[in-house]
């Protein structure tokens, strides 16, 4: 017979997104001057957290607990392809004004039935994609 607590939600809800960075510092800058997002929170050098709507982005760097090796000796790190989605409008546009500032894009924006999108990077390469939705 299975308790009350197994049936129980394992997962409660989305608390925000974690990406391992270099420079605490440098990338709260990046994410609130570059991108508008709010700081909630800094504990330097170690940790940050953002948010913009009902995102938290949480940067951890060189000596947070979220940032700790694995037990099999595995490190964790900057880059990958998983990443978030930020919706946005006027894609073009946005694209336009981030190269003025000089932020590095992964590709050219591309478009498809769901949409147009593009990929830049943050600071230390962790893959930021921008998403327009198509016109409904």
């Amino acid at each position: 017979m299975e308790s009350s607590s197994d049936n129980a939600a394992l997962v409660l809800g989305l608390w925000g997104v974690r990406y391992q960075v270099t420079d605490v510092a440098r990338s709260i800058a990046f994410y609130t001057q570059t991108l508008g997002f709010k700081l909630d929170m800094q504990v330097l050098p170690a940790f940050g957290q953002v948010s913009v709507a009902s995102l938290k982005l949480i940067l951890s760097g060189p000596g947070a607990s979220g940032s700790r090796a694995m037990p099999d000796g595995r490190k964790q790190e900057p880059g990958g392809w998983n990443r978030i989605v930020l919706q946005v409008n006027d894609l073009p546009d946005r694209i336009a004004a981030l190269k003025r500032r000089g932020v590095g894009f992964r590709n050219e924006m591309e478009a498809g039935p769901g949409g147009k999108q593009v990929q830049i990077e943050d600071p230390d390469g962790n893959p930021i994609e921008l998403f327009e939705p198509a016109a409904r």
